[in-house]
C-alpha cells in the first residue's frame, strides 16, 4: 500500500474533488461495514457513481473451480442485475490473469474484446475493471462498464479505482476476519451451551442457563446441596443431574420422599433394621443410606421430618456413620446427601420445628429452582418435548395454545404443565393441540399465589389484556387505573 502511494504521489495530488469525497465517504462505511454484502453494495454504488457507468458488478473469484458468482450487480438506476452471462466472462478473466486495473476505452474496436458475446449482445463501448485481493490471491472483481463512449473511462479514474480497491480489500479482509472470529465464537458458545445442558431439564432460559451452570459446578464437589423452589418444579431431577454429573455417576443414586409418612417407618427406611427389632422385623434390612454407600441419596421435603429424626441426621452428615433400628453397631457410609424441601427452613428454624445446627449441616450449598412463570419462554420447549413423550402420532399445537398457557400463573409448575398436556393429547382426536384441549384448573390465582405483590400485579396485567385483546384503555378502566399505568407496568415486563 504504501509502496503504491509513492509510486503514484502526483497522480493522488490531482484526484477530482469528487473522488476524494468518494474515497472519504467508502473510508466511513470501511469503519462502520460489518457484512460483506452490505460492504460490496455500497462499494457499487460509489464505483456508478463515480465512473458514471451504466453498470457495475462485484463477483467472487473461484480459484479452485475458475469459476465467478455474482454478489452484487446493478445498473445505474439502481436495477438488480442476476444473471452473469450479462457480463464478458472474458474481461474478468483478464482481469484475473493481469492481476492489476484495466481500462479499455474502445472495447467494440479491440478485436481481443470485441469477440466476447457478451460484449457484442450488450453493445459495450467501455470497460473498467479493479481486482480485489486478499492475502495475495484475487479475492473477487469489480467491473463497470458502458455502452457510450465516456469520458469518465479515465486514466484518472482507474487510478481512483486502484486507491477504491487497496480500501475495499482492506475492509473485506478486516470483515472476514471479524465473521471467521463469530463464527467461531458461536461455535464455542454453542460448545458451551450443549457442555451446560442438564439432562432431563428442558429451558433455555436465562434463569435455567445459570441453573445448569451451577449444577455443573456443584456436582464436581462433594458438597453437600439443599435444593429449594416450590412443588413440581423439578428438584429430584435437579439432584440426579447432579449425581449424573459427579464422579460417583456409577454409584447408586436413592431418593425418599419425607412428606406424610410415620416416624417410625421413615426412620426405618432410611436406617435399616436388625431382626427383632420390632414386630414383623423378621429378617435384617438394609437401610437406604447403607444402599447408597459411595453414591448419593435423595431426601425430599426435608422439612417434614420430626426432631427426633433430624437428630439423627445430624450424625449421619457429622460423622458419616448410621446405626439399624435395634442394633448397636456402628457402619460407616460413604454418600452424599442431597436436600430438597418447598418451605422457608429458616423460618421454621426460628419457630423452633428445625433444628439449626441441621439447617446448617444442609445449607453448604443452596440452589433455587424457578417456579414456571419466571420461565415462560421456555413453555414452548417444555410442551414439545410432553407431546413427543406422551403421543404416538406426530402433533402440533396452535398458537392461541401456547399463548393460553403461558399465561396462565402455573401453582403446580412443571409437573402441572405435565398433567395439562397429557390431559390436552387424550382429548384431542386430530393432530394438532387447540385452545379446547387445553383444561386449566379453576382456581383463583389469588388463593394459590405464593409470589411478591409486584409479580401479581404483572398477573393480573397480562390476564386482563388478554381480557380484552390487548386493548389498554378498556384494560386500564377494568383495573381502575390510567392508560399510563398500563404503559409504564409493560415498559418493566419488556414488553413495549
Amino acid at each position: 500500500m504504501s509502496n503504491f502511494f509513492k509510486e503514484n504521489i502526483n497522480h493522488i495530488k490531482n484526484l477530482s474533488k469528487d473522488e476524494f469525497e468518494s474515497l472519504y465517504e467508502f473510508t466511513q462505511i470501511l469503519n462502520s461495514a460489518t457484512r460483506q454484502d452490505l460492504l460490496i453494495e455500497d462499494a457499487i454504488d460509489i464505483v456508478i457513481n463515480v465512473i458514471n457507468a451504466e453498470r457495475g458488478l462485484f463477483v467472487k473469484y473461484d480459484e479452485s473451480n475458475d469459476t465467478f458468482s455474482i454478489i452484487s450487480a446493478r445498473k445505474i438506476s439502481n436495477e438488480t442485475i442476476t444473471d452473469l452471462h450479462e457480463f464478458s466472462s472474458g474481461i474478468l478473466q483478464k482481469v484475473i490473469k493481469e492481476k492489476k486495473p484495466l481500462l479499455y476505452h474502445d472495447v467494440m474496436g479491440d478485436p481481443h474484446l470485441s469477440q466476447f458475446e457478451s460484449v457484442q449482445i450488450q453493445r459495450i463501448k467501455s470497460v473498467i475493471g479493479v481486482p480485489i485481493t486478499r492475502d495475495g490471491k484475487v479475492w473477487g472483481v469489480i467491473v463497470a462498464d458502458s455502452q457510450l463512449d465516456r469520458r469518465e473511462f479515465t486514466d484518472e479514474n482507474l487510478l481512483f479505482l486502484s486507491f477504491f480497491s487497496n480500501l475495499v480489500s482492506l475492509a473485506l479482509d478486516r470483515i472476514i476476519k471479524l465473521e471467521e472470529l463469530e463464527k467461531e465464537n458461536q461455535i464455542l458458545t454453542n460448545r458451551l451451551q450443549s457442555l451446560f445442558e442438564i439432562p432431563d431439564m428442558i429451558g433455555e432460559s436465562p434463569v435455567m442457563r445459570n441453573l445448569s451452570q451451577v449444577l455443573y459446578k456443584v456436582a464436581l464437589t462433594d458438597a453437600t446441596v439443599l435444593i429449594t423452589g416450590e412443588s413440581g418444579t423439578g428438584k429430584e431431577i435437579a439432584a440426579k443431574a447432579i449425581h449424573d454429573l459427579s464422579k460417583r455417576k456409577d454409584k447408586p443414586f436413592l431418593a425418599q420422599f419425607c412428606g406424610s409418612i410415620p416416624d417410625n417407618l421413615l426412620e426405618s427406611e432410611l436406617f435399616g433394621y436388625k431382626k427383632g427389632a420390632f414386630t414383623g422385623a423378621n429378617s435384617d434390612k438394609q437401610g437406604l443410606l447403607e444402599a447408597a454407600d459411595g453414591g448419593t441419596f435423595f431426601l425430599d421435603e426435608i422439612a417434614d421430618i420430626s426432631i427426633a429424626l433430624q437428630a439423627k441426621l445430624l450424625r449421619v452428615l457429622e460423622n458419616r456413620e448410621i446405626i439399624r433400628l435395634g442394633d448397636v453397631k456402628v457402619r460407616k457410609i460413604n454418600v452424599r446427601i442431597i436436600t430438597a424441601t418447598n418451605k422457608d427452613l429458616q423460618a421454621l428454624v426460628k419457630d423452633g420445628s428445625f433444628r439449626e445446627d441441621l439447617f446448617y449441616r444442609l445449607n453448604v450449598f443452596p440452589i433455587h429452582i424457578p417456579p414456571l412463570r419466571e420461565r415462560r419462554n421456555d413453555i414452548p420447549l417444555l410442551i414439545d418435548s410432553f407431546i413427543k413423550k406422551f403421543s404416538e402420532k406426530k402433533m402440533s399445537i396452535d398458537p392461541a395454545a401456547i399463548k393460553k398457557l403461558e399465561n396462565y400463573y402455573w401453582p403446580g409448575n412443571i409437573r402441572q404443565l405435565i398433567n395439562v398436556i397429557h390431559r390436552a393429547i387424550i382429548l384431542c382426536e386430530g393432530e394438532k393441540l387447540g385452545s379446547d384441549h387445553i383444561i386449566l384448573e379453576d382456581s383463583s390465582v389469588a388463593d394459590s399465589f405464593k409470589g411478591t405483590l409486584r409479580e401479581y400485579e404483572m398477573i393480573l396485567l397480562k390476564k386482563r389484556l388478554e381480557e380484552f385483546n390487548s386493548n389498554r384503555t378498556l384494560t386500564a378502566k377494568s383495573l381502575d387505573v390510567s392508560v399510563r399505568w398500563i404503559q409504564l407496568k409493560l415498559k418493566e415486563m419488556g414488553e413495549q
